[in-house]
């Protein structure tokens, strides 16, 4: 019996399955669940989903029959969508563990690449966590390196808000890297983060700006008071303000998103009643002037290389 079951395919009704309670994957995409069941009614389900079978005694009497989904949750869903009465199932002889249902489940959105950065992060914490796996255990599972699954897990500790636009596809995975570098530094974290969003910087150019941050701060150390005055600018103006020292004298960098934007930094710099007692502002809003053509060209994205997996967070992408 136990080589039947596990060798055979049985047709079972969708209202019988139950979902894996230990599905990794949260969000599935409407767009390409129509088009799987769109699939689904002209060819059917081409590859039979995986479930368990429990037999359970009825308040009413007799014996009933349960099954839970174990890997599938996706053609299952379409499957519904489809109209779909019945599905062809393979059915797993004997209890299966708890483990051997997340295992599963992970394995299978892994090696389909279903699984989106934070779900996958959430899954090998389960793993680490609830099943005491160590990160290079996990890695043998998934055939993953070591060093991938402590990289990915790290996407959990930044900001949830940060969490959310990655599981959005507002930002890249790539984009988290350069996020990380800041964690210590959450208003920075943020600006930057921002700056992702609303300037539309790619990989490359959000590692430049958090590398920058980093030397900076380290050269600053020393000099407590250009710290301090720097945070004014910052908390003044509420955005990123860098300060280079020279030898003599220095200059004063101030971040903008936009046109509005910056007019809206100078007319704060103009109401500033500190401001205009010790300084005259002659110049009006409309003297702002627009981007040259030149401007424009230094502007655009440079063309970002393709990385794997494997080399994403590589510690090379990290030297100061």
């Amino acid at each position: 019996m136990s080589r039947f079951y596990n060798d055979s395919i049985f047709w079972i009704e969708v209202d019988k399955i139950k979902p894996n309670p230990y599905q990794p994957r949260r969000d599935f995409d409407e767009v390409q669940l129509k088009s799987l069941a769109d699939s689904i009614r002209q060819y059917g389900v081409l590859q039979a989903l995986v479930v368990t079978r429990k037999e359970v005694e009825k308040e009413e009497g007799g014996i009933g029959v349960e099954y839970e989904l174990v890997a599938g949750e996706r053609r299952l869903r379409a499957a519904r969508l489809a109209g779909l009465a019945q599905v062809p199932v393979l059915i797993r002889d004997g209890e299966e563990t708890d483990l051997m249902k997340l295992e599963l489940a992970i394995i299978e959105n892994i090696q389909r690449e279903d699984l989106s950065p934070v779900d996958r992060a959430r899954a090998f914490d389960r793993l680490s966590k609830e099943f005491k796996f160590k990160h290079h255990e996990i890695g043998k599972k998934v055939g993953k390196s070591r060093e991938f699954v402590s990289n990915s897990l790290r996407i959990l500790s930044l900001p949830e808000y940060i969490i959310n636009a990655l599981s959005e596809n507002k930002i890249s995975e790539g984009h988290t890297r350069p996020l990380m570098m800041l964690t210590d530094r959450p208003q920075e974290q943020e600006t930057l983060f921002k700056e992702i969003i609303f300037k539309k910087l790619n990989v490359r150019e959000a590692e430049g700006i958090a590398r920058h941050i980093a030397v900076e701060r380290a050269r600053k150390l020393i000099d407590q008071e250009l710290i301090d005055i720097e945070g004014l600018f910052k908390e003044k103006l509420g955005t990123r303000v860098r300060i280079e020292k020279k030898e003599e004298g220095g200059r004063v960098t101030i971040d903008f998103f936009n046109k509005d934007d910056l007019r809206a930094l100078l007319e704060r710099i103009i109401v500033d009643k500190e401001f205009k007692n010790s300084h005259e502002v002659n110049m009006s809003i409309a003297d702002v002037p627009a981007l040259t053509e030149e401007d424009k060209i230094l502007a655009e994205d440079e063309p970002v290389k393709s990385e794997d997996d494997e080399s994403l967070y590589s510690v090379a992408n990290f030297s100061i």
